[in-house]
């Protein structure tokens, strides 16, 4: 499935999204949000698909908000009302396979926060991560003000969120942002070869593991764990 600014393509029980405006860093635009939202909806709904990984083309995964477009909306509040009703992010988080991020370059703002909302995240050595939104005048909008803190510990959120520090692949590592850091040249591969791995598992399991600790870290630990029993008893 081709779109304008996001290429969708299936390999086997695999779902590979790329973000393709390489020639901005794979900034995010109204088109992308719009390619998205319905590529995840696809992937969503599609029987054969087990794992989604998420990548960027070109030099960088991506580099969040197109500033170019800020401010450019006909009507402020019906753009606010679209982006509401296209909920591209919440679309991505609810997903009841696993995805992957495939990072490598800048992962910027509403970048960082689309691995953020993925499941697992891979990174290149040479990925970039931070948060400049609050010296812009603004605040993390992709939900990295509240995935941020359940990824690190508080502290360390609040330093990425506060203060737009950078963090390297070696430091995201150490930190917990990412599950693994991998050679440039191989990280599609890698991307690959651990997303075979979670699609030869029992896809109940899978899914069922995934709704219990995505919901289960809202919750009490009694509730929790009676989450994760009613959950046990669906296998």
């Amino acid at each position: 499935m081709s779109f304008t600014a996001v290429l969708y393509e299936k390999e086997g029980p695999l779902a590979i999204v790329a973000l393709t405006r390489p020639q901005v860093l794979n900034a995010y635009n109204v088109q992308m949000r719009d390619d998205l939202y319905q590529v995840l909806q696809a992937v969503r709904d599609d029987p054969e698909v087990r794992v989604m990984i998420l990548r960027g083309e070109g030099a960088a995964f991506s580099t969040g908000g197109d500033v170019s477009e800020f401010g450019s909306a006909p009507s402020p509040v019906a753009a606010r009302e679209i982006r509401w009703q296209r909920d591209v992010w919440g679309t991505l988080l609810s997903l009841p396979q696993p995805t992957i991020a495939a990072v490598h370059g800048y992962a910027v703002g509403g970048g960082m926060e689309m691995a953020l909302l993925c499941d697992l995240c891979l990174a290149a050595d040479d990925a970039v991560f931070f948060l400049p939104e609050t010296g812009l005048g603004m605040i993390p909008g992709v939900g990295g003000t509240q995935t941020a803190p359940r990824a690190l510990r508080l502290g360390r959120a609040l330093d990425m969120v506060l203060t737009g520090r950078r963090v390297n692949a070696e430091e995201a590592w150490r930190i917990g942002l990412v599950n693994r850091v991998v050679p440039r040249q191989t990280l599609l591969t890698a991307a690959k070869a651990l997303a075979y791995t979670l699609a030869q598992c029992d896809q109940t399991s899978i899914v069922l593991a995934k709704r219990a600790i995505r919901q289960g870290a809202d919750l009490t630990l009694p509730d929790a764990l009676e989450l994760e029993r009613r959950l046990f008893s669906l296998i």
